[in-house]
């Protein structure tokens, strides 16, 4: 994989590979058609791409009914109206062309994809989750009437980079250059500082932040702590279940040398002398 370094210590941009760049052309290609769609289409279709748009968007009240789909098609979707939309799609394709080949590199193309797609289901079933328990107020302020947006597997990527390159630096804002534990800090602090100034995006206020704890669940190391705790689950099991038949093994042996109560009562005594 061809990269171009910034000095021996300056951050390292690197090219993505083919899958990577289908999932970002993918991304772009998604918003530009319901963009054209809704902002230069006919009436009709306008309507059309707005329902179409609304029917693949994350709505608690919508999956709480059984529309599971949208848990997976809300990342994919984009704002597609104005320059909040073009910052929208642009923020997160680059911060996820320069911050996931890093990972990529490491994990390979297969385990990125994956994280990429558990991340951003991860984190918006959990916002789901959660504004169904709270009270009607807090969530109607804290997650928006439709949710949607990449930006949650950005964050992700972003922790993960920062937990498994500890040695590796990026481009903060495309100019500063800074190290993992600045991203891990700056990451954590624009989302609070966000939160803090009501500047809730279209992810809403709490995919973000379970977004960052699915980056260290599924990519904080090598093994991730969810497959550490899953291998460590199947370990014990392994050893209750070895421990299980060692038990049932040693009563099996116990019962073949028992000796059985047998051969001949008081009764049958009495008939024989008799």
């Amino acid at each position: 994989m061809r990269q171009r370094d910034f000095g021996q210590t300056g951050p390292t941009i690197q090219k993505p590979s083919r899958a990577l760049g289908l999932v970002l052309l993918s991304l772009i290609g998604i918003w530009l058609a319901f963009a054209l769609a809704i902002n230069w289409g006919p009436a009709s279709a306008q309507l059309g791409s707005v329902e179409l748009f609304r029917l693949l968007v994350g709505s608690a009240p919508l999956v709480s009914q059984g529309q599971f789909w949208r848990l997976v098609t809300a990342p994919l979707m984009h704002e597609p109206q104005g320059s909040p939309g073009v910052n929208h799609i642009l923020s997160t394709v680059i911060g996820l062309f320069f911050l996931a080949p890093a990972l990529e590199s490491t994990w390979g193309t297969p385990r990125l994809l994956r994280f990429l797609a558990i991340s951003s289901v991860f984190a918006y079933s959990v916002q789901w989750l959660i504004s169904i328990v709270l009270p009607q107020a807090a969530a109607e302020r804290l997650v928006p009437q439709y949710w949607y947006g990449a930006m949650p597997a950005l964050e992700a990527v972003a922790i993960a980079f920062a937990l498994s390159m500890r040695s590796g630096k990026v481009l903060l804002f495309l100019f500063l250059p800074i190290g993992s534990r600045g991203l891990l800090i700056a990451t954590i602090g624009i989302t609070i500082a966000l939160v803090a100034a009501d500047a809730i995006g279209p992810s809403g206020a709490i995919a973000p932040f379970a977004a960052m704890l699915a980056g260290w669940l599924f990519g904080g190391g090598t093994p991730s702590p969810a497959r550490r705790f899953w291998l460590k689950w199947r370990l014990q099991r392994l050893e209750s279940e070895v421990s299980s038949d060692r038990q049932r093994r040693r009563a099996a042996a116990k019962r073949r040398f028992e000796v059985l109560p047998g051969g001949l009562d008081e009764r049958d005594k009495r008939r024989r002398l008799h």
